[in-house]
């Protein structure tokens, strides 16, 4: 794969889904209390604005009851300039939900592959740069999956690695974004974990690991609120940031990346 400046962060367009009330029952790594759906919408409605500022039209998918974490849309899904794969949950509850999905993204894109095989790929597992796809192998992602991923893509024309995720990391940009134009903001264990030597790294501040999953939407940086260490260090080096609130998405595991598919078409 050659270089495609932009790629990782130039989009036109973002998919959602609206947080369900039944988004109390999603899945968690840690109990710290159940998100409320009225107040994860109206979280929300902002991300959904800040992404429409930042130069994106924004299809809002209905809630879907039958599916409480379905508002991560990341996870079911991948999607490319030219392409998109239905992927495959590495979770039970949630492996509906690519077929849940698929209507929304046929509407964008002529090609719309499933993942092949029986292997399992969470879309949080995919660090997507612009000369290469990290594809961290974790408790949602495994080999198999993982590995007809990286065929797949690099069918495409693309390239792709499989990388070991730190033990403890959940998913692979739990711990980790790019902010494009070469540079990686990762907590400290994921920076020297190998996976970006050569490239230019900004490190989260200790005690602010959550922040490390923050999404560069064409010339501005999303950080969650309530990190002013990691706003501090993205700011000085040299981006335009938007703060968001995202307090009921961390109840379940959620951050900024989850909660939408951008994609850039011409």
């Amino acid at each position: 794969m050659t270089h495609r400046p932009g790629l990782s962060f130039q989009f036109t367009h973002a998919i959602t889904r609206t947080p369900a009330n039944s988004v109390a029952n999603g899945i968690r790594a840690v109990d710290s209390g159940d998100p409320s759906g009225e107040k994860f919408r109206e979280e929300h409605e902002l991300y959904v604005k800040a992404l429409q500022e930042a130069g994106l039209s924004v299809d809002v998918l209905p809630a879907l009851e039958a599916f409480p974490d379905s508002c991560f849309v990341e996870d079911p899904a991948f999607c490319l300039p030219n392409a998109a794969i239905q992927l495959r949950p590495g979770t039970q509850s949630r492996l509906g939900e690519g077929k849940e999905i698929r209507a929304a993204l046929e509407r964008h894109f002529e090609k719309v592959e499933v993942l092949p095989g029986n292997g399992h790929v969470d879309g949080g597992d995919v660090l997507m740069l612009d000369d290469t796809m990290l594809i961290g192998l974790s408790a949602r992602t495994d080999s198999d999956g993982a590995d007809a991923f990286a065929k797949l893509l690099g069918d495409w024309g693309y390239r792709a690695a499989v990388c070991e995720t730190p033990q403890g990391v959940l998913h692979f940009k739990t711990a980790c974004s790019t902010l494009g134009d070469g540079v990686i903001l990762a907590t400290r264990v994921m920076a020297e974990s190998g996976f970006f030597d050569g490239r230019q790294v900004v490190i989260v501040p200790e005690g602010e690991d959550y922040a490390a999953n923050v999404i560069r939407v064409n010339e501005v940086v999303l950080v969650p609120e309530g990190y002013p260490g990691t706003l501090a260090a993205i700011e000085k080096a040299g981006f335009k940031t938007v703060v968001l609130p995202t307090h009921e998405a961390r109840k379940v595991d959620g951050g900024l990346s989850c909660l939408s598919l951008r994609f850039a078409l011409s």
